[in-house]
Order: structure tokens, then sequence, then C-alpha cells
């Protein structure tokens, strides 16, 4: 019998049994040699340091420490890192692809659920949702088989912000329903946006001429604020903002000022700060729809994060390439 390459779990202990049930923790152990009990929270732990010396993959996931110079150096068969969640930004360092280390993130997966809240706030946005809520709350009747003016979403103008895993999931999602949906990326040309089946416009023009603009650019120095005062003003009246992306990327102050005004409306699973200030005008404005953070993986989701590393791991193993290898250069970019 071959004998099975050892692997490490290195995470929040707590989050293994989340992300690996039985079921797919025992397909796990018919392809690596793992001690479930094992978890690697710090890399400088006696037991975690003697088990490195041995260890070929990394099962990474939230909590994962750096995997630094020293990691690596106590760490001399260490080729591949899977990790059961999205961004890798925190623990992969230069040196690990100095390394040459084969990096693979849930990323994709991650993005499923995101996108599912996402299109499930878009149809609710289409139906007026706050604003019905609240005159119903207000009037506590309503006249039966009354038509609404004004809502619906059949040709309703959605604007996606961002070509990343998951806004194109946000436009494939979209794509069975009568929307019309632009998209605002600067790394996207005319081509990427007609494969997609979108518009491409600039940002500002979607903002203009989308009756729902749903934010999935990537947090980096250059999207900080990338909604702010000027680019909310450019919404037209009744528009409904969605960001499950990251709270910087919208100003919270430009923001609460125009929800303030009864203008437009805003649905936001991420702010900036998170959490919110307990004294945030958003938790009363009737027109902000606030969840907490929940849009990304949760409860059983997990599971489909544990899964994609151990398919990853049975590419590896089987010399295939990898489904959802990260690439350095992508990543630079990336969330």
């Amino acid at each position: 019998m071959t004998e099975r390459p050892l692997a490490l779990f290195a995470m929040s202990a707590e989050n293994p049994p989340k992300l690996l049930p039985s079921g797919v923790l025992a397909r796990l152990r018919t392809s690596v040699d793992i001690d479930p009990t094992l978890v690697a929270e710090d890399f400088g732990d006696p037991r975690v340091r003697a088990a490195l010396g041995e260890t070929e993959i990394l099962i990474t996931g939230w909590g994962c420490p750096p995997i630094d110079d020293a990691v690596l150096a106590a760490a001399p068969r260490l080729r591949a890192v899977l990790h059961t969640a999205g961004s890798v930004k925190s623990m992969i360092t230069p040196g690990c692809w100095e390394r040459g280390l084969i990096v693979s993130s849930a990323a994709d997966a991650n993005a499923l659920p995101v996108a599912e809240y996402t299109l499930g706030m878009i149809l609710l946005a289409g139906k007026d949702l706050l604003g019905a809520r609240e005159r119903y709350r207000a009037a506590r009747a309503f006249t039966l088989g009354e038509v609404i003016p004004d809502i619906g979403n059949f040709g309703r103008r959605i604007g996606v912000v961002g070509a990343s895993r998951i806004g194109r999931r946000v436009i494939e999602l979209l794509r069975p329903f009568d929307f019309r949906v632009s998209l605002a990326d600067p790394y996207v040309d005319a081509a990427g946006a007609a494969a997609l089946g979108v518009t491409l416009r600039g940002l500002d023009e979607l903002l203009r001429t989308s009756d729902i603009v749903t934010v999935h650019a990537p947090a980096t120095p250059e999207t900080d604020g990338l909604i702010g005062r000027r680019e909310l003003a450019l919404l037209p009246d009744g528009a409904v903002l969605v960001n499950t992306a990251r709270g910087s990327l919208v100003d919270t102050p430009a923001l609460v000022e125009q929800l303030s005004t009864g203008r437009i409306s805003a649905v936001l699973d991420v702010t900036e700060p998170e959490p919110l200030n307990a004294d945030s005008p958003l938790f009363d404005l009737p027109n902000a729809f606030l969840t907490p953070h929940i849009a990304g993986s949760h409860g059983n989701e997990l599971h489909r994060l544990g899964l994609c590393a151990v398919e990853e791991l049975e590419r590896l193993l089987r010399g295939l390439p990898l489904s959802h290898r990260v690439d350095r250069a992508e990543l630079e970019r990336a969330a």
C-alpha cells in the first residue's frame, strides 16, 4: 500500500468539525494521514512544530497564522496549502511563492452563498420590500388587489460593480430573469462584457442608469471609498444600493446623508466600521436593511468549503491540475 502523505490542519480549533462533517472527514483521511485532534492555531506550539517536519500538505482555514519563513524552514516537505475559505492574503507570504508551494482556495465555493444572498435581495428590492413594509406597518392595512405602481422586476436595470468571483456569480444567477444588467469594471473590456452577457459602462454611467446597484469589487487601496458622496448623488431617485463586498467600498457618512433624505435605499451586509457603532443612524433608518455579515458561508454552507478542499486534495494526489489554484499575480488585485 502506498504511504499516505502527512497533512495538518491550520486554522482555529473549532473550525475543522464545522467544515468537515464525518463523511467528508472520512473521505479526507482516505487520502492523507491527518490527526483531527491536532490543529495548528500557533505554529510555535511544540506539538505542531514536531508535526511540521513531516507535513506535506496544510489544510488551512479561518484563523490560520501566517506561513512565514520560520514556518517554511520548520516544514521542509511542505508542498501545498489547501485553503477552506476565501482570501489567502493574510497567511500566504512571499516565501511561500518562492518555495513554489501549490496554493488553492475555496473562494469560488464561498462566492455562491454571497451571490445567492445578493440575488434574493435584488429580487426583493425590485418589489420595494423596504417601502412596502414601512407603509404596511404605518397603515396596519392595505387594499387587496390594488396595483402598486413603480415596482416589479420586469426590465429592472441592475448595475454590477466589479466582475469578481462573486460579481460573475451574480451575473450568472441574474441571467434567467428579465433584468437589464450593466457592469463597471476597469479590468473587463467590451469583448469580456459581451461574453458575460452584460453591457459595459463606466462607473458614473452605471450609477446614473441603474435601479439597483450591487457592489462586488475587491477591497484595495484603489477601491477605498469607491462609492462616495459624489457617486451616491448620481443614483436615480428610488434606487437601491446593495453591498455584500466590504464596508470600506462605500463612504458610510455619505450614505447616511443620502438615506436620511429618503431618496435612495440600501441593503448592507457589510459596513465600515464593522460592526457598526451602537449609535449608528443606519440601525434606525427605515430605508436601510442591515444584516450581520451573513451573506458568506454559514451553517451547512461551510460543508461546501471543506468538500472543496478535499476535492482539490484528491486532484493534487492524482497529479491533475487543481480547479481552484491561486495565481500570485491575480491575488494582488483580488479581495
